[in-house]
C-alpha cells in the first residue's frame, strides 16, 4: 500500500497474481519511462491511475527540487572561491603597485638628484632640454641597481 502525501488518499496496490501490477517503489516510479508506467497502470481502476500518476508528479518535482538546491549550494560556494581568489589578486596587484610607486618615486628622485649634480657640473643653469640623456643615462645606469635598470631609459 503506498501513501499520498497529502495523507487522505490511499493507493491500493493488489499484490495477487494476475489481478494487478505489483507495488511501485518510489525510485521505480520515478526512473520508469511514460510507456513503461502506462503499462502499469492497464488493469487499474482511473482514480488508482490518477493517483499513481500524481504521485509520480509529485516525486519527480521533488527530485528537480533537490537537484536545483544542490545547484545553488554548489554555484554559492564556487563564487565565494571566486571572490576570495579575486579578493586575494586585488591585494596582491596593490602591493605590487604600491611597491612599484615606491620604486618610482625613488627613480625620479634620482633623477632629479642628477639633474641637479649636471647643473652644478655645467657652467650657469642650463635648460633641461640642454642635459644630454645619453650622458643622464649612462650615469643613471652605473649608479643603478638591476632591478631598477629597466627605468633608465627616461629623459
Amino acid at each position: 500500500m503506498t501513501t499520498n502525501p497529502k495523507g487522505n488518499k490511499v493507493l491500493k496496490v493488489k499484490k495477487e497474481v494476475g489481478e494487478n501490477a505489483p507495488v511501485l517503489s518510489d525510485q521505480v516510479l520515478v526512473t520508469m519511462t511514460v510507456r513503461e508506467l502506462n503499462q502499469h497502470l492497464r488493469g487499474l481502476s482511473k482514480e488508482e491511475a490518477v493517483l499513481l500518476k500524481q504521485r509520480r508528479r509529485t516525486l519527480k518535482n521533488r527530485g528537480y527540487a533537490a537537484s536545483c538546491r544542490i545547484k545553488r549550494v554548489t554555484q554559492k560556494e564556487e563564487l565565494e572561491k571566486q571572490r576570495c581568489d579575486l579578493q586575494q589578486e586585488v591585494e596582491k596587484l596593490a602591493r605590487e603597485n604600491a611597491s612599484m610607486r615606491g620604486e618610482l618615486d625613488a627613480l625620479r628622485s634620482k633623477y632629479e638628484a642628477l639633474q641637479s649634480f649636471a647643473r652644478t657640473v655645467a657652467k650657469g643653469p642650463i635648460l633641461p632640454a640642454k642635459v644630454a640623456t645619453t650622458s643622464v643615462i649612462t650615469i643613471v645606469k652605473s649608479s643603478s641597481s638591476s632591478s631598477s635598470a629597466r627605468f633608465s631609459t627616461c629623459s
